[in-house]
């Protein structure tokens, strides 16, 4: 490490975590100190804006798109105070050493420091890809230059999602819900989530048969006595299995020349085949080989952390992070699989010490990446060091979570330079006519595992559950052509077709990146984003999309199709690559996209069509938000058409005949009808929405459905389905429904009841009325503006005068209720080993631990709630910190002393009065005065999106 004697260097990091375990390495003469990350950005909203920008069109951009896209970044309020210090102990060195991450972020991290501090000393980029001695020391050696290139690509994609998400979501507050964003790959993420669930909408299952056959061997060697066997041909045509249904229809599909088998068709099959002989026809053995898996890039080890840990992508980056900070692995956004020379030998070392010679190959593994569009060329996720520290050997150092990610990280690490898993493979088949001279082939495979080789330290998980492990093994009876077999049960098995599944945060990474689609260090941000903005719930690990969702990209697919494209948006990766490696211009590639250009850079279709600004604001006329908010359904057996109408107060369902007009509603909801409607159950999923749970939302409280005529009146008794819950109506009476009723059990006299409500009990002594009724708040009695709770929901109908007189009468107490007892007890939290409770609490039910509390997500109840989310959700409140204090509010004193009642003006002597007066006009122009300034225009608030 070169050092002259005197000279002082301030080396600037992103974290406090990051700053200490550096400084550790560091002799004297260094100073180490964090930014806490980025110091700069854009405006986040109108107050960001410095006043002498606030009149300038651009401002509610903060981007000068007619000036070369300039932009106008603000240091965050949060960091004034750093950037205070780091300008002070910038005066106080002889060199800067700009630390920051090694990718375009932390390039642009460190010119942000250098526009923002102005230092006066020589400045230096240093680089490492883990933290380590050796890596510190020799970046300290061999610093360079900050990489303009780097930086340009960076503020590019800022600028690019900036103009993306202030154009366009502005056209969704107008024409779907205010607070909406749009985002350049948070869309196209939210769109392949939705776009899933159509086809597990337009699903339709189909159902097919075959035979499982139990087979035994006569006089068997070595191995297992029997196997089992499933039919796999009738009379030479192949049995249907799922792959030959057309998933839209169930049926099987044209052309497929197979047997569909039914129940009654494999039972009578099975009882034919009774007794008769079963004969080996056919018996292939082959080499099994299986290479180990690449070592850990950013989204393979959020992918396998998911499956293994049942970690979100947040929670996987946040441990992944402190583990780097703290010298424990490599840096975790890169795309690269490769390992360093230094990384591989420890590597073959290790697995020597560990597995012995034989585990290891004669040549050193090397892998090619296959991410479409991968840049930095960082090393894969790995241990850090030139020696890797086993799990054991840190165990006692780090938290629960930071062991199982360090533990997967260095098992994935030490797989990937082992020898491959060998074995055979076995494919059998067998033949059995039956009575009426059928020929039924029988198939079975088997497997087995001679050198588990690199299986030994990993075997990689799979998104389908139900897949068989790597190294699992299937054992055959030694088996020969023409032998014969016995069967010793034969029985059919039905089987259903499957939708397919629902993306979970691990496969919707991977899907992301196959696409080329967004980058490492956005994957996890994405994830949380579209949680966020209410697009997506989780439902265990699956990602179910809102029907909001499904307006957004409704919108976009039938107006802006070109924004959400897969291939556009992968384009502009390329071109921001290009930009990164210096051989493009981010001006041209922005003013193509946002104004278009016939020879600019950009996608052409954007720029031939007038550019995004154009695009947004010349169409905004025709779309229309009826349409845009009513996703089809289907066609009832009566004619009607259903359909989801996202309303102000949430999704609900509406049918009507084709063509019917449309009116509002008497709750006055938008999109109303004389169509029936009815609620959409918090949580139900999209692809939930059957014919069948159709009919039962609409018959059970949902749409409108006639109890009986009312005797006194002769009024239709109709059970209808509001904004605030199921109600009965007559006439201009209306009445809730109790908390105890169910609309899919009320009767015709309940709701004779209900409609007596608020009932009269009497007339008190004073001739005043008392009434019972429902509340808010429960049941309750009142007379004039005295309001007493009754214990029960039965007692509105049988209260009596001189009961409700003695309530009434009664002081109004307030009772400490006694604890609830929680909702759920859920079990030990994995992380922490402390109880997991839900409770209910003021804001709705709550996950506890005892210590920390986080509040269940739209789309999250009690009952499905799994302990592993529980567990990740209250790690994010932990690593969140507690929330600030609120500042006390400021006293208004000024403003109450202006103000005299009445009662005081007759008090005071007249001199009084005037000089009350005087304070009055003069106090009421001061604060004229203050009010003045914010009447002027601000800039439009807007909502940041971020990639």
């Amino acid at each position: 490490m070169p050092s002259n004697a005197g000279t002082t260097r301030l080396v600037i990091v992103e974290s406090p975590a990051k700053a200490k375990t550096i400084s550790g390495y560091l002799g004297p003469g260094y100073v180490v100190e964090a930014s806490f990350g980025h110091v700069r950005d854009l405006p986040r909203n109108a107050a960001d804006v410095p006043a002498k920008y606030k009149g300038e069109p651009w401002a509610r951009l903060g981007v000068d798109v007619d000036n070369g896209f300039h932009a106008l970044y603000v240091v965050s309020a949060d960091r004034k105070q750093q950037i205070s210090k780091l300008v002070k102990l910038a005066k106080e060195v002889d060199e800067i050493f700009l630390a920051t991450d090694e990718d375009r972020e932390g390039e642009a991290i460190a010119w942000h420091l250098v526009e923002t501090l102005k230092p006066k000393v020589p400045v230096k980029r240093m680089v490492f890809h883990e933290i380590t001695k050796p890596a510190i020391q020799a970046a300290v050696a061999n610093p360079r230059e900050i990489d303009r290139d780097l930086v340009d690509a960076q503020e590019a994609r800022r600028i690019l999602d900036r103009l993306y998400g202030y154009e366009v979501s502005p056209v969704l507050w107008k024409k779907v819900m205010p607070k909406l964003s749009a985002g350049r790959v948070q869309s196209v993420a939210t769109r392949i989530v939705v776009e899933r669930e159509r086809q597990r909408m337009a699903f339709r299952t189909a159902e097919y048969w075959d035979i499982l056959a139990t087979l035994a061997v006569a006089n068997a060697g070595e191995g297992p006595r029997s196997f089992n066997a499933t039919l796999v041909a009738l009379n030479g045509d192949r049995i249907a299995t799922g792959k030959d249904f057309e998933p839209t229809t169930g049926r099987v599909k044209p052309g497929a020349g197979v047997v569909h088998l039914d129940e009654g068709g494999a039972r009578g099959l099975a009882a034919r085949l009774e007794g008769r002989p079963f004969t080996v026809t056919r018996v292939e053995e082959k080499p099994y080989r299986r290479r180990p898996y690449a070592p850990f890039i950013t989204s393979t080890l959020q992918q396998e952390a998911a499956r293994k840990l049942r970690f979100s992508s947040q929670q996987t980056m946040r441990t992944a992070q402190r583990l780097y900070e703290n010298g424990y692995i490599t840096y975790m956004r890169t795309d690269s699989v490769n390992l360093s020379e230094t990384a591989i030998a420890a590597a073959r070392r290790q697995i020597v010490e560990l597995y012995g010679e034989r585990s290891v190959p004669p040549e050193p593994r090397r892998y090619t990446g296959k991410v479409k569009n991968a840049q930095e060329a960082h090393e894969a996720i790995r241990p850090a060091g030139d020696n890797f520290r086993t799990p054991g050997d840190v165990a006692k150092e780090l938290s629960a979570e930071e062991f199982k990610l360090y533990e997967l990280i260095w098992r994935r690490t030490i797989a990937s330079q082992m020898t491959d898993a060998v074995g055979s493979s076995v494919s059998v088949r067998i033949r059995a006519v039956s009575a009426a001279q059928e020929e039924a082939d029988f198939g079975a495979t088997g497997k087995t595992i001679t050198d588990p080789g690199f299986l030994r330290a990993y075997v990689e998980s799979s998104d389908d559950e139900n897949a068989e492990a790597e190294d699992a093994e299937r054992r055959l009876p030694t088996l020969v052509k023409d032998q014969p077999l016995t069967a010793d049960e034969l029985a059919a098995q039905g089987h259903h077709t499957q939708p397919p599944s629902r993306y979970t945060e691990a496969s919707l990474v991977k899907a992301l990146e196959e696409l080329g689609i967004g980058r490492p260090s956005t994957y996890a941000s994405i994830m949380q984003t579209i949680q966020d903005r209410g697009y997506v719930t989780k439902r265990g690990q699956a990602m179910i999309p809102t029907f909001l969702a499904f307006a957004v990209i409704g919108l976009m697919e039938r107006h802006y199709p070109r924004l959400i494209d897969y291939d556009f948006t992968a384009s502009m990766e390329n071109e921001l690559d290009e930009i990164a490696g210096g051989d493009h211009a981010a001006v041209d590639f922005l003013t193509a996209f946002y104004f278009g250009s016939a020879n600019g850079a950009g996608d052409r279709d954007i720029a031939r069509s007038g550019g995004l600004k154009k695009l947004v604001t010349e169409n905004l006329s025709d779309i229309d938000a009826r349409s845009v908010n009513s996703i089809p359904l289907f066609t009832d057996d009566e004619g009607r058409e259903v359909v989801v109408r996202v309303g102000r107060y949430g999704p609900y369902l509406q049918r009507a005949v084709p063509g019917e007009q449309q009116a509002p509603t008497a709750e006055g909801e938008e999109g109303g009808g004389q169509g029936d409607r009815a609620p959409i159950p918090e949580g139900l999923a999209p692809d939930e929405l059957t014919p069948e749970k159709v009919h039962e939302l609409f018959l059970g409280g949902g749409g409108e459905r006639k109890l009986g005529d009312d005797p006194a009146t002769g009024e239709p008794i109709l059970l209808k389905s509001g904004r605030f819950g199921p109600y009965v109506a007559s006439g201009e009476r209306k009445s809730s429904l109790l908390r105890s009723q169910s609309p899919d059990s009320l009767t015709f006299d309940e709701a004779l009841k209900l409609l007596s409500l608020p009932r009269l009990v009497g007339v008190a002594p004073d001739g005043v009325e008392v009434f019972a009724n429902n509340g808010r708040y429960g049941p309750y009695v009142k007379r004039g503006d005295e309001f007493r709770s009754l214990d029960s929901e039965e007692k509105m109908f049988t209260v009596t005068l001189d009961e409700a007189l003695a309530l009434l009468a009664a002081p109004k107490t307030r009772q400490r209720k006694a604890a609830a007892p929680p909702l759920r007890e859920m079990g030990v939290d994995p992380l922490t080993e402390k109880p997991l409770v839900i409770k209910d609490g003021r804001f709705g039910p709550y996950v506890t631990d005892g210590e920390t509390n986080a509040s269940l997500r739209r789309g999250q109840t009690p009952e499905a709630l799994s302990i592993e989310e529980a567990s990740e959700m209250l790690a994010e409140k932990r690593a969140k910190g507690p929330a600030p204090k609120k500042k006390a509010a400021a006293k208004k004193a000024p403003a109450k002393k202006a103000t005299a009642t009445k009662a005081t003006a007759t008090k005071k002597t007249a001199a009084a009065t005037k000089s009350t007066a005087a304070k009055k006009t003069t106090t009421a122009k001061a604060t004229t005065a203050k009010k003045a300034p914010a009447k002027k225009a601000a800039p439009r608030k807007a909502t940041t999106t971020a990639d």
